[in-house]
Parts: C-alpha cells; structure tokens; sequence
C-alpha cells in the first residue's frame, strides 16, 4: 500500500508541473489558436534564473526559504518579460498570416532559446540548489512524500485555484474570455485585444516559470534542454485535456503524470513515456476533443 502512495504522490507531482507548464500552452491556443512551441524554453528559462539568483544571494548570506521566495520571484518578472517580448516580437506580426507562418516563427524562437542558454550556459548538466527544507512534521512519511513535493502540490494547487478566479471574476479574465469566444466583436465592444493577448502571454510564461523552480529544486539538476521534453509532455497533457480548455489542462497534466509514474513503478521506468503517450492515442481515439474538451468549429 505503502508503495502505491508513493507512486500515486509522485505522479501527482509531475503531474502537476505538467498542468502548470500546459496551462500556458492552453490558454495561448484558446485565444489566438496557436501552438506556442516556444513555451517549454519559458519554462527552461525560469530554472535558470532561479539558478544564478539563488546563486548570488547564496554568496551575500541569504539561506533557506528566503533564498527560494527571493529567486522565484526574480524568476518569475525575468520569464513573463521573456513572454511578453516572444508575443510582441515573434507572433503579433503574424498574426494576421496563414497559421503555418507563426507555427514556424514558433518552433524557430524554441530553437533560438535553447541554443541562446546553450551558449550563455553550457550544454552539462548544473546542479540545481535543495532551496526547500525538509520539515520535521513530514518525517512520518518521508518514505513516502517528501517536503519538495509537498510545497510542488500545494503551490500548484494555489495557482491553478488563483487563475480559475482570476480567468471567472477580474476584469482582464473576462475580456480574455470575450476575446477567446469572437476576437472581432470584442474589438468592436472596446476591448483592447493586444493587451490581452500580451496578458495572456505573460501569465502562462510566469506558470512556467514557477514549474521551473519548482522542478529544479525538486529534481537537483537542470540544462539547456529540459524545456523541450517538458514542453512536449504539458502540450500532450494540454491535448489531453482538451486543448483550449483550461481545467481540461489541468486534468490531463494530472492524468498524464500519473500514468507516467504507474508504468515507472509497475512495469519499468523504461517504458513510461511509451504508456503515456499510450494512454493519449486511447483517449483521442474515444474522445478526438479530449477529455473536457468539445467539438467546436476551428475559427477562420
């Protein structure tokens, strides 16, 4: 029994970096139907910052929970940065062009990215600082859940909670919402649709961003490639899901990383990735839309 609650714990945990990571991905093809490959080197981006903040306050005597609040937030404002110029740089020109012209500008900055950090970094993996600290009131069960991944399942819990309220009750949720539903009459009703589209672009970037700390910490390694696996993994989750859907994102990060850790556990790890895309091609087959997904006419 013991084992199974590992296996279930650790999936929910990669399951939820993978909904965090594919909420952005979710979100962005909603609104503009766009496939932003680039979105997984976002997400590479924020570990990174999350290595060298963490880094320097280490040097000037910062330690424990500040070092990781400190380099997250840091972390955060550089990736929604890197968001914002992606979207006004790469695919607000486009965006008006067949949507084969910004697929391409995407999967080209995804290149660009990772071989931009190659270059500033290095192609080795770096160790990635323990910035959570193991509490005493998890010692019962540390052979079964650790504090990192206690902290994974709590933030993520908090922000996809945070941006279901902010996406039903703010302003800016429900002018994302008029855009997603008619680009047009939202323009007409005097929506400023740039400015959401950049919203939306810097929201999913800062997800990301927090998955990448989070995963750094908790995984103790990282390199200029982590972003593209998991950026196949979250848009697969997104996929899953029900691309365009929000909680179907969230859900199929859910139920991926959970498939992944039960064939790691019960058949071998060798072959998780094989039962989750397994499980994918199963769903799609008796559900094309995904699993909250619906069947809707593609926009022209």
């Amino acid at each position: 029994m013991d084992y199974f609650l590992e296996l279930f714990l650790s999936g929910l945990t990669r399951g939820s970096i993978y909904a965090l990571i594919a909420l952005g991905y979710t979100m962005v093809y909603g609104i503009i139907q766009l496939i932003n490959f680039a979105h997984g080197e976002i997400y590479m981006i924020g570990a990174f910052v999350a290595l060298v903040v963490s880094g320097v306050l280490t040097i000037y005597g910062f330690s424990g929970v500040s070092i990781l609040i400190l380099a997250a937030l840091i972390a955060i404002i550089y990736s929604a940065a890197y968001g914002y110029t992606l979207e006004k740089i790469a695919y607000r020109p486009l965006r008006g062009a067949p949507r084969l012209s910004p697929l391409i500008s995407a999967i080209g900055m995804s290149l660009f990215l990772q071989n931009y950090v190659l270059l500033a970094q290095t192609a080795d993996f770096l160790p990635f600082p323990e910035l959570v600290p193991e509490f005493e009131f998890m010692e019962p069960i540390a052979h079964i859940m650790g504090s990192a991944e206690l902290i994974i399942l709590i933030t993520s819990a908090i922000t996809m909670i945070g941006l279901t309220l902010l996406i039903k009750y703010t302003r800016i949720g429900k002018a994302m919402r008029a855009t997603q539903q008619d680009m047009v009459m939202a323009r007409l009703t005097g929506i400023n649709v740039d400015r959401v589209i950049s919203v939306t672009f810097i929201i999913g970037s800062v997800l990301a961003a927090i998955a990448g700390v989070l995963v750094g910490s908790y995984i103790g390694q990282i390199n200029y490639f982590i972003g593209f696996m998991a950026g196949v993994k979250a848009f697969t989750a997104a996929v899953l899901g029900g691309i365009g859907n929000i909680p179907g994102a969230a859900l199929g990060g859910l139920v991926l990383g959970l498939a992944e850790a039960m064939a790691a556990g019960y058949i071998s790890s060798a072959y998780e990735d094989v039962f989750a895309f397994g499980v994918l091609v199963l769903i799609l087959i008796l559900r094309p839309s995904g699993l909250l997904g619906k069947a809707v006419k593609q926009k022209v």
